[in-house]
């Protein structure tokens, strides 16, 4: 049987992957992860919490790795809604598919990193939530 360390650990590198434009099923593994040890929440929160919003901040730094002229290999859109909408779209990086490219499209716009860094968190950590309390009821 695995320790709760390596369990939260696995819990955080899943939050990580799945912030990436790698794949990952952060969501399952916490709910399954409350389902199982409930007196655990907190911890397991954090560790995907900070996971996921690290994995972001990634992908805002790969972003912010890419020149800043010329054509962008960016999703269009996410550019564009960033633009037009700031920083504060960041709090939708948790969506599937398109809220892997906001962060990167963050980072090549040279948004500032920590208002996103804030956005990211506040975005991720409120998801998580939204997860545990619907995972506490059903327990």
């Amino acid at each position: 049987m695995m320790s709760d360390f390596s369990l939260l650990a696995a819990l955080w590198f899943s939050a990580f992957t799945s912030a990436t434009l790698l794949p990952g099923t952060s969501e399952a593994a916490f709910a399954a992860f409350l389902w199982q040890r409930p007196e655990a929440a907190w911890a397991a929160w954090l560790a995907v919490g900070s996971g996921n919003t690290l994995g972001s901040l990634t992908s805002y730094w790969l972003g912010r790795q890419l020149p800043e002229r010329g054509q962008s290999r960016l999703s269009p859109r996410a550019v564009s809604l960033l633009r037009r909408h700031g920083v504060w779209l960041l709090l939708l990086a948790w969506l599937p598919v398109a809220g892997d490219a906001l962060p990167l499209a963050a980072g090549w716009l040279r948004l500032n990193a920590w208002a996103c860094t804030a956005a990211l968190a506040v975005g991720k950590f409120a998801r998580y939530a939204l997860i545990w309390q619907g995972v506490s009821w059903l327990n």
